[in-house]
């Protein structure tokens, strides 16, 4: 980050500290996760204005802001005047679509240093790619992917794992903590948040997949899945997909096993992340070979229907595999 950015950041986070509900904010991307993210923003205090490829999904938003989050009618409308960009997007090739070129956010920004925080799980040389632009165009760029599903967004319970320089995330900081728990500074490097997310997702993935298998083996045993959960949660199975989002239906309330798979993280997600964690696995020459099993399952999931399914739907898909054996 040049010098110059860096002052233009630090006296907006100085002004922004000062004047909190008074902050111009934007928001792009208002999907499952998105839209909550956005909403607690502006709960917190701050003006929002908000874009969605989805006319609905902003009116969602706009109102149940409290008066405090109003429509874009394109992504780049959303720049002038905001301080910090937030942006939660299905991949990267919509980062590169949303942030370069002409007509991108970075040409929007006119120079005046805006902070764009890119929520997108994505790739973490596209990252790298975006944050040089950017510092061309007189802004800063960090990533800061997310974990903690989409009942973690609603609650303002997520994790952010960022990437870039620290005196950067130090300014974003106070706007993390109203969308999460926990904001971890990954590394100085942009991309480092990516990296991070999708060695945490791969084992996710994994564990998700254990945890299925040993409901389903468990119910074919005769056990009660309540019973069972709780075995798992007080021992040493006891994992955050067991524990928080269990994929049998009626263990844990809310969570979109209880009601049918739908919402949550999409299989089609996690295929992608499983995906991106396979490729940079390949590139850096490392065996992730449980990593690669599940990326071969989830494919076949998708390729079964279930790209639109929240990414326990393994535990259904396994039942609905043992009634056709049978």
């Amino acid at each position: 980050m040049s010098a110059r950015n860096l002052l233009r950041l630090t006296l907006v986070a100085r002004r922004s500290a000062s004047t909190a509900s008074a902050s111009q904010l934007g928001f792009i991307g208002l999907g499952n996760m998105g839209a909550s993210m956005a909403t607690n923003l502006a709960k917190a205090g701050h003006q929002v204005r908000v874009f969605d490829v989805s006319r609905a999904a902003i009116d969602a938003v706009v109102a149940g802001s409290e008066g405090r989050a109003s429509a874009a009618s394109s992504a780049n409308e959303v720049v002038p005047g905001a301080s910090a960009v937030v942006t939660m997007l299905p991949s990267s090739k919509e980062v590169t679509q949303i942030y370069s070129g002409s007509d991108g956010l970075l040409a929007a920004s006119k120079g005046n240093g805006t902070l764009f925080i890119d929520s997108t799980t994505g790739e973490p040389g596209v990252c790298e790619k975006i944050a040089e632009e950017a510092q061309q165009a007189g802004a800063v760029y960090i990533d800061a992917p997310v974990s903690g599903g989409v009942v973690a967004a609603k609650n303002a319970q997520l994790t952010f794992m960022c990437g870039g320089p620290k005196s950067a995330f130090d300014i974003a900081a106070p706007l993390l903590a109203a969308m999460g728990k926990k904001s971890i500074h990954c590394g100085d490097k942009v991309g480092s948040g990516e990296a991070a997310k999708i060695c945490n997702n791969m084992l996710l993935a994994v564990s998700m997949l254990g945890t299925c298998e040993a409901m389903a083996l468990g119910k074919h045993l005769g056990l009660n899945p309540n019973n069972l959960a709780e075995v798992l949660n007080a021992s040493s199975g006891r994992c955050w997909s067991s524990e928080v989002y269990n994929p049998v239906p009626g263990v844990v309330p809310g969570v979109p096993s209880s009601r049918d798979y739908d919402g949550g993280f999409l299989c089609a997600l996690m295929l992608k992340d499983l995906r991106l964690a396979q490729s940079a696995a390949a590139q850096n020459q490392v065996s992730t070979v449980m990593g690669g099993l599940a990326c071969q399952i989830y494919s076949l999931m998708c390729a079964h229907g279930l790209a639109a399914k929240d990414f326990s739907v393994f535990y259904k898909f396994l039942q609905d595999q043992q009634n056709k054996s049978n």
